[in-house]
C-alpha cells in the first residue's frame, strides 16, 4: 500500500466502524481505492449489517405457494407430440420415418414425418439420397435448435418444426 493512501484505511474503519453508522458512504469510499488491496482490506472492514443494508431486497417476502402433492407427468405420446413446438419435460428426440420414397433435401426443404410432424431445413445444407422410408431422428442441437439425422445420409441438416 502506498504511504499517500495509508490515511484510507483508518477514515473508513473511523466512519463506517458500527452498524449504525453504516451507509454506502463506505462503500462508495471503498470503491475509490485505486490499489488492490486497500480496497479488499476497506472491504473487509465493514461491518456485515452495512453490507447487507446497501443491498436491495423485496419489500415484503413473497407468500408461499401450495405444493401439489403429484405432479402430472405428461405421457409420452404426448411429450412426443408436441416436441419441437415448446421445451416439454426431457424429451431431447423423436425417432420416426419418412415414408417413400426420399431424394435428399436442399435449404428450406420440408419434411412430413410418419408421425405426422413437419420440419423444414433452416440451414444452407443439401445432400442427395436415394432412400426407401428412411429412420430419421429429430435431436435437440448443442446451440439450440434441431437436427434431422436421417438414417444413411451422412450429413445432419438443421430444422425447425413447422407442424
Amino acid at each position: 500500500m502506498k504511504t499517500s493512501q495509508r490515511w484510507i484505511v483508518p477514515l473508513v474503519l473511523a466512519c463506517c466502524g458500527s452498524a449504525g453508522a453504516a451507509d454506502d458512504a463506505g462503500l462508495r469510499a471503498c470503491r475509490a481505492l485505486a490499489e488492490t488491496a486497500a480496497r479488499l482490506a476497506c472491504y473487509d472492514a465493514l461491518p456485515l449489517a452495512a453490507l447487507l443494508s446497501a443491498v436491495p431486497g423485496p419489500a415484503a417476502a413473497p407468500a408461499q405457494v401450495p405444493v401439489p402433492a403429484q405432479v402430472p407427468v405428461p405421457a409420452p405420446a404426448a411429450a412426443a407430440q408436441d416436441f419441437g413446438r415448446a421445451r416439454t419435460g426431457d424429451l431431447n428426440e423423436v425417432v420416426s420415418h419418412i415414408p417413400g420414397k426420399f431424394e435428399g433435401w436442399g435449404p428450406r426443404t420440408r419434411f412430413t414425418l410418419a408421425n405426422g410432424q413437419v420440419w423444414q431445413v433452416v440451414d444452407d445444407s443439401s445432400g442427395v439420397y436415394v432412400l426407401r422410408d428412411p429412420k430419421v431422428t429429430v435431436r435437440r442441437a448443442a446451440m439450440s435448435g434441431f437436427e434431422l439425422d436421417i438414417e444413411g445420409a451422412k450429413r445432419v441438416p438443421r430444422v425447425r418444426r413447422i407442424d
